[in-house]
């Protein structure tokens, strides 16, 4: 079931085209990475689906139609710096925001377990790091029991620790069944986290699908020989190998899906030829993401 259709949305800020005609749709139980630069248009198609911008053309749908009047009871988001009281804990900043959601029964404990500030609870606000912070306005959105829950750039600014901690606890809260939808700029971290994603550049929507799907199947391979005049003869009359260019000393190369890239080395050396440099390399999803943006 869809749990977020977005149809023709587009926004201008004056001359500036924010979205341009964009159409997505989100299924429920995946972990969807909304991907573009700086600048693309992510924060304001989260903006306008939270209703917090208005948009000029275009319109959305939560749950398929269901929960109409009041979809954010179902939806738990982050888009800014969060924002607790400074001088009280996490247990005390938990219940406020329990209160203002008006949930009675918020399992603060064990959403402070889920985020890793369990040792912390009792810690004022103002004596944490940006990382707990942030962990601490996850377990905010989790309040209320949401299906989905939205971060925006969750891992802005962290170190590689704070990344690690809150790349953990994402995982955790898509593992438990809900769906996630996370704006970023980190092309790694979308990678590691999403299921999904939609990559977004000046506010046209590029590609979409399972990370599986946009990632291609090419397997590229260097090469090197002590003679690689022989190296090359054998890649021409080998049907699949293809695609063969010289990078200085070394050839690149891609080979079929099918074949295993340990059977380059064996028919090599079957062949007469002892391989002196063998490196495989595989597409990741930075590389699909410069092609597929590239010119656009």
């Amino acid at each position: 079931m869809p749990v977020l259709e977005i149809k023709n949305l587009s926004k201008k800020y004056g001359p500036i085209k924010a979205l341009d005609d964009l159409n997505l749709t989100i299924e429920a139980g995946n972990i969807y990475g909304l991907l573009g630069p700086n600048g693309s248009g992510k924060t304001t198609t989260l903006g306008i689906i939270l209703g917090i911008l208005e948009a000029d053309n275009g319109s959305y749908e939560w749950f398929d139609g269901n929960w109409v009047s009041s979809p954010n009871l179902k939806i738990g988001a982050i888009l800014e710096t969060p924002n607790f009281v400074p001088n009280l804990n996490a247990v005390e900043n938990l219940e406020i925001v329990a209160a203002i959601k008006g949930e009675q029964h918020p399992k603060i404990d064990s959403l402070l377990e889920l985020v890793n500030l369990a040792h912390r609870k009792k810690s004022s606000f103002n004596t944490y790091s940006l990382g707990m912070k942030q962990r601490l306005a996850i377990a905010a959105t989790l309040i209320g029991d949401p299906e989905l829950v939205i971060f925006d750039e969750p891992t802005n600014g962290l170190d590689p620790q704070g990344i690690a901690e809150v790349r953990s606890v994402l995982t955790k809260i898509a593992a438990s069944g809900r769906t996630v939808l996370l704006a970023s700029h980190l092309l790694n971290e979308v990678e590691k986290i999403c299921t999904h994603v939609a990559i977004i550049k000046n506010g046209k929507l590029l590609a979409q699908g399972p990370i599986d799907n946009i990632l291609s199947n090419t397997v590229t391979i260097i090469l090197q020989s002590e003679n690689n005049a022989e190296l090359i003869a054998w890649i021409n009359r080998t049907p699949w190998i293809s695609d063969m260019k010289e990078v200085l000393t070394k050839i690149e190369c891609t080979i079929t899906p099918d074949i295993a890239p340990s059977l380059v080395n064996k028919t090599a050396f079957e062949n007469g030829i002892v391989l002196t440099h063998f490196e495989v390399r595989r597409s990741n999803l930075e590389k699909e993401f410069l092609q597929i943006t590239k010119g656009k």
